[in-house]
């Protein structure tokens, strides 16, 4: 058996990891393979353990990286995710006590450019509420002749419900989730949000978002004929089931799907990014808006301002005199 076979049956067999894992770790090994055949002359493929850890050394691990990068035209994301699982088969290779050191913990990672937040502009949204807005109504209640049309209304008013919610509050997926009834204090119009590490925010509960919520609570009795209580979840489906994350992400994909100006990724995280870009926008401080979005540091807020300083860098070069090639209007 050869080495790279003794590895993937340790990930099948011991490490458990799931088929698609384990092809994904073959099909990189043999392309390691190949380039080493593609560069030495040889079939390493089928050379015996001794020698292929005879290259297992930083200078032709750094060579294979720049091979990946020039010859393959891969990002530098995915040469990262080669050298990861190149790692770990040397490191199995260590505990097999065939080779002393890793040689691809030697040799630096490409770096990757940060990707900017998406976000949805203002006016693409404000078409989408305003094309919804009969779900939010207080006569959908009441209008449905069926079971089927009583499901189809109270799933519209939901979804539109669960945009709303996320692009007014910018709370994650998971918190959306795990919203209760409690969680939300219409006396002093805030909700109270648990994040990561269990930490309890409160967020403001927006006069718009408070009636929708109190429509969407009768709509639960009436529709769905539960009475919740205060550890209900706030967000159930129309069998009464707890909201669950896949079915928030079908929802942002039906409602902003057929939205004209939407036409990137939609996703709950990008009506996160909407919101903290539009309150940076406003001029809200970046302290505000972090306590908001819950991030436990400022330097994870801090990557709204660049959407924020692109804009600004628009405006100038539109509006200031001196902002145009000739230094000014009159190219003085």
């Amino acid at each position: 058996m050869s080495p790279v076979d003794e590895y993937i049956l340790y990930i099948e067999s011991v490490r458990r990891y799931s088929p698609r894992t384990v092809t994904i770790y073959r099909d990189s090994l043999v392309l390691f393979l190949s380039y080493l055949s593609e560069s030495e002359g040889e079939d390493i493929a089928l050379a015996d353990g001794e020698r292929l850890d005879g290259f297992l050394i930083p200078v032709i691990v750094r060579s294979y990286e720049l091979w990946l990068l020039d010859n393959r035209k891969m990002s530098p994301v995915t040469v990262s995710q080669h050298l990861s699982i190149l790692s770990g088969f040397c490191r199995f290779r260590m505990k097999e006590g065939r080779l002393q050191s890793n040689p691809v913990k030697s040799v630096a990672r490409p770096k990757a450019g940060k990707r900017l937040p998406v976000f949805y502009r203002k006016d693409a949204m404000d078409e989408y509420f305003e094309k919804t807005k009969y779900c939010a109504s207080e006569e959908m209640l009441y209008v449905a002749t069926s079971q089927k049309q009583t499901k189809e209304n109270y799933e519209a008013r939901l979804r539109r419900l669960i945009v709303l919610t996320l692009y007014t509050t910018g709370i994650r997926r998971a918190e959306l989730v795990g919203m209760k009834k409690k969680s939300v204090d219409f006396g002093r119009r805030v909700l109270r949000i648990v994040g990561k590490g269990d930490k309890m925010r409160e967020i403001p509960l927006v006069s718009s978002l408070s009636k929708e919520i109190s429509l969407y609570l009768q709509a639960v009795e009436t529709m769905v004929g539960i009475h919740p209580d205060d550890n209900t979840p706030l967000f159930v489906t129309f069998t009464g089931k707890p909201l669950y994350p896949m079915y928030v992400e079908r929802a942002i994909k039906a409602e902003l799907g057929d939205v004209a100006e939407i036409t990137g990724r939609k996703s709950p995280h990008v009506l996160r990014h909407t919101l903290a870009t539009e309150l940076l926008d406003g001029g809200a401080d970046l302290n505000s808006i972090k306590e908001m979005l819950g991030h436990s540091s400022l330097a994870a807020t801090q990557v709204y301002t660049h959407n924020s300083i692109a804009k600004l860098k628009r405006v100038y070069e539109s509006a200031h005199p001196r902002a145009n090639k000739n230094g000014g209007k009159n190219g003085d």
